[in-house]
């Protein structure tokens, strides 16, 4: 993938809640930023190119169900697929990584293990003429809180990364404001079970989205919760 790089400058960032922005404007930042010495082709793979929403060996057949079935939505256009990669990534146009840390140390948190299976294994896809979006996500062992469920904090983890997606697909770059869940029934460590996210309103920077995780299957509810999201940023990096 390295050498798909465009001759163009880029700016790929994933922010701490799992969200992608690709700006192709970013030539007008460089500069005032940093520049790091160190090249693409002198990075990680895992740093510089995995999108780690792609499908892996860990994924059960539920989660393989429901991927393809929402791909096969994205053939339209109706639907939209984000890739997820594992860091802040900021690119010139030769392919220079210019960020405040070098990027062999940070990591996104729920992206922070090459290890496939033994913590968040997600995708998320957006529609935005309906203003939703979905998450399919799949816990690792890694997750547990009480025995055989997922810890709490690792659901509100996956919410805010998944209604964070969707925010920023709606208003561009933003930060979280406030983030509050019912916790309705417990999800069994190792589950696949899928995000629904709805775009509430939208005032000015603020982006208001109501999400609920419920089963594979549709039949149980397990969380409930309700999302503010501050745009730091107007234009929107998703559209140019």
């Amino acid at each position: 993938m390295l050498g798909k790089i465009q001759p163009i400058a880029r700016l790929i960032c994933q922010n701490i809640t799992g969200r992608f922005i690709h700006n192709p404007s970013a030539r007008r930042t460089m500069t005032s930023a940093v520049r790091f010495s160190k090249t693409a082709k002198e990075l990680p793979k895992a740093v510089a190119s995995k999108d780690y929403s792609e499908p892996n060996s860990s994924w059960s057949q539920e989660m393989m169900r429901l991927y393809e079935e929402y791909i096969e939505k994205t053939k339209d256009g109706s639907w939209k697929k984000f890739p997820s990669y594992n860091r802040f990534l900021l690119l010139n146009e030769d392919g220079h990584f210019i960020d405040k840390f070098p990027p062999s140390k940070a990591r996104l948190f729920t992206r922070n293990t090459e290890e496939e299976g033994t913590m968040f294994e997600y995708v998320v896809f957006a529609n935005k003429v309906e203003k939703k979006a979905v998450g399919l996500f799949q816990s690792g062992h890694l997750l547990e809180g009480p025995s055989g469920f997922v810890h709490g904090g690792a659901i509100a983890t996956i919410v805010d990364a998944v209604a964070g997606t969707f925010a920023t697909y709606v208003a561009g770059f933003v930060m979280t404001a406030s983030l509050n869940l019912d916790y309705k029934n417990p999800i069994p460590l190792g589950s696949t079970v899928i995000i629904e996210c709805q775009l509430e309103k939208k005032e000015e920077r603020k982006i208001y989205v109501n999400t609920r995780i419920i089963s594979h299957d549709c039949t149980k509810v397990h969380t409930e919760s309700t999302a503010l999201f501050v745009s730091v940023n107007q234009k929107n990096p998703y559209h140019g």
